[in-house]
């Protein structure tokens, strides 16, 4: 099972994934309206996959749309692919054809990470980026949403790679040979910074893998999801029925 430095996530399981999508846009303008209160600004870290976009979607229509001051939200991407931003592989593409373009949000208030760039410069434009963004040292988003893959990989932390080890950086950048194509991704540490932390899974292909990284060997290096460890802030598993049903106390 997880290691006990990793507390365990709450779960919230849903009927089906509309369901669990309906009750993640409740608690996502929940979470930015306490933010918002609390502290005049929401600060997220969008996922990329196929998994958020409905989420994304349901936000950006009505009456979602209505409930949040998108003045000052600030949006950032937990991982990129090294592609340009009009490519159908592109994480922002996704999130500016889905959620974006369908709010009055500022264009100032979307910190993408440049994946045009050559990695190592786009990877350092997007630490300073956050660095200023936050106005301190170390960013503390109120909310990170993380997807997870087949291979327990989560953002653009893959099995074994570099970026599991950094402690320092708050983006890194990879070559990932099992995807043939360079990669940034928020680090472990900005992970487990963050007030609120959610993984959104759904369907039957994911019961597997979310069965071994909660209820499996601690072996973090072959699940990064595994390293997940926000001590200090929420931790929620929003799945769907299918998703859920090999994991222990579901």
């Amino acid at each position: 099972m997880i290691s006990r430095l990793s507390p365990r996530p709450q779960l919230r399981v849903h009927a089906d994934a509309d369901a669990m999508t309906r009750a993640a846009a409740d608690a996502f303008v929940a979470t930015a309206q306490a933010a918002l209160a609390a502290h005049g600004r929401f600060g997220v870290a969008l996922a990329g996959g196929g998994t958020p976009k409905p989420l994304y979607e349901l936000l950006a229509a009505a009456p979602y749309r209505d409930r949040l001051d998108w003045s000052r939200v600030e949006v950032f991407f937990g991982d990129e692919r090294c592609v340009p931003p009009d490519s159908p592989r592109s994480n922002y593409r996704m999130a500016h054809e889905a959620l974006l373009s369908k709010v009055p949000l500022p264009p100032a208030n979307v910190h993408r990470l440049r994946g045009e760039d050559e990695p190592a410069l786009a990877a350092l434009a997007g630490e300073q980026d956050l660095r200023h963004a936050f106005r301190r040292d170390w960013p503390r988003f109120d909310l990170v949403l993380l997807g997870i893959g087949d291979n327990g990989h989560t953002a653009s932390l893959f099995p074994g790679c570099a970026c599991l080890r950094e402690r320092e950086r708050a983006v890194c950048a990879q070559y990932v040979e099992s995807q043939h194509e360079w990669r940034l991704t928020l680090t472990l540490p900005v992970l487990d910074a963050a007030a609120a932390v959610w993984l959104l899974a759904d369907g039957a292909g994911k019961a597997d893998v979310l069965a071994q990284v909660l209820d499996g060997p601690w072996q973090p290096d072959v699940l990064p999801m595994q390293y997940v460890a926000p001590a200090q802030g929420e931790y929620v598993w929003w799945l769907d029925r299918a998703a859920a049903a090999r994991l222990s106390d579901a």
